[in-house]
């Protein structure tokens, strides 16, 4: 993947700028396509799994980022079926011969460490008590990614002033852990109607100490995660991901370019690594919207790598590098589809299909490391 130009038959070399390099504070990457943090269900137990090993490896090409799958960063983290953790010993050896993987064929690996707040069900939680969150406002169930089974939420309780550091302290611990554990790196997951994004946004916090109300009070808790953990690890090895233009889970906001533009803002403080921001036409995970608004306001106004994901394919991605709306992009399902995804976007290769149905099971070969990769032929 060094070579960032395709041969082509005259002989002219085509310039791909996916594929050229980049440097995002201390890392080196030789391309910006990057492994979007994926939910694959497959760590049973919370543990991650060896069979794990196979299906990062496949997808690390050197020099280029990947992202980890969510992982808990506490016993009350947790709201799907064999998601990993990274909150026990247990976890983090588990981790080890996975990054140890991706580090031996010159990958960048960055754990996503993940609090689920209210998306939860007591079944998940430690002694079946209810799920925490900034709120007690329930989420009605939901219809699961498949679109047949319906997700069925315990209503939330209202974390107390005083509780809230401790739970700013198991992100700085997942974060040890996951240095502990080699990962390069972390990404806060602040995405997506979890812990994070429900203190944020205001259709859910409904908070009226200084964790709740104004904007600066709805990010305080989102700021002093980040904090904590660039203490703990250092700026240069953390990142960030938002999608305040998301309603996901109910959590929209009334106002998300006023949101993003004040993250983006209050991040440059801490010197973070990279910004991670999904598109506004992602109004719902997996569905692509046509819509006015755009991350160009977040993205001049913050100092650090940009990553946008939502929808990307090669010419779009491209086409945000070209125009400078982003530094690197990151791709999802057309990775999880395309373990070599890199290389046929160089050689601008047919793409393999992706399998909904296959997302979230829990084998550990189907849907998961059976994707073929391009028959290469001397």
């Amino acid at each position: 993947m060094e070579n960032n130009a395709a041969e082509f038959p005259d002989g002219k070399q085509q310039h791909i700028p996916l594929l050229t390099p980049y440097k995002m504070g201390i890392f080196q990457l030789s391309h910006r396509v990057v492994l979007a943090p994926l939910t694959r269900q497959r760590s049973y137990g919370n543990v991650p799994q060896p069979h794990a090993i196979l299906y990062y490896s496949q997808r690390t090409t050197k020099g280029g980022l990947l992202i980890a799958e969510a992982t808990g960063v506490s016993d009350t983290a947790q709201g799907y079926k064999d998601t990993p953790g990274i909150w026990t010993k247990e976890q983090v050896e588990a981790w080890k011969p996975i990054v140890n993987a991706v580090h031996a064929k010159g990958g960048v690996f960055f754990c996503q460490i993940w609090h689920v707040g209210r998306v939860s069900h007591k079944d998940f939680q430690p002694n079946g008590q209810a799920p925490i969150s900034c709120t007690d406002k329930p989420l009605t169930p939901q219809i699961r990614a498949n679109g047949v089974d319906v997700a069925q939420f315990t209503p939330p309780r209202r974390l107390t002033t005083d509780e809230i550091p401790q739970i700013v302290n198991d992100f700085r611990l997942a974060a040890r852990n996951a240095i502990e554990a080699g990962f390069d790196g972390v990404e806060i997951h602040g995405a997506h109607g979890y812990l994070i994004d429900q203190f944020m946004k205001d259709q859910v916090n409904d908070r009226t100490d200084h964790y709740g109300g104004s904007l600066e009070n709805r990010c305080r808790f989102a700021l002093e995660i980040v904090e904590a953990v660039v203490n703990e690890i250092g700026a240069d090895r953390v990142g960030i991901r938002l999608s305040p233009f998301a309603s996901y889970m109910e959590s929209g906001d009334s106002n998300p370019g006023a949101l993003g533009l004040y993250m983006a803002e209050s991040l440059n403080k801490y010197g973070i690594a990279y910004s991670h921001m999904v598109e506004p036409r992602m109004k719902t995970v997996g569905e692509k919207t046509e819509c006015p608004e755009s991350l160009v306001p977040m993205r001049k106004a913050f100092k650090g790598t940009f990553m946008v994901a939502g929808g990307y394919d090669r010419g779009d991605g491209n086409e945000a590098v070209v125009e400078d709306r982003a530094d690197v992009v990151a791709y999802g399902r057309l990775f999880l589809a395309n373990p070599d995804l890199p290389t046929r976007f160089e050689l601008d290769a047919s793409l393999n299909k992706y399998n909904r149905d296959t997302f979230y099971t829990s084998d550990p070969v189907v849907g998961y490391t059976d994707y073929p990769f391009l028959e290469t032929t001397a």
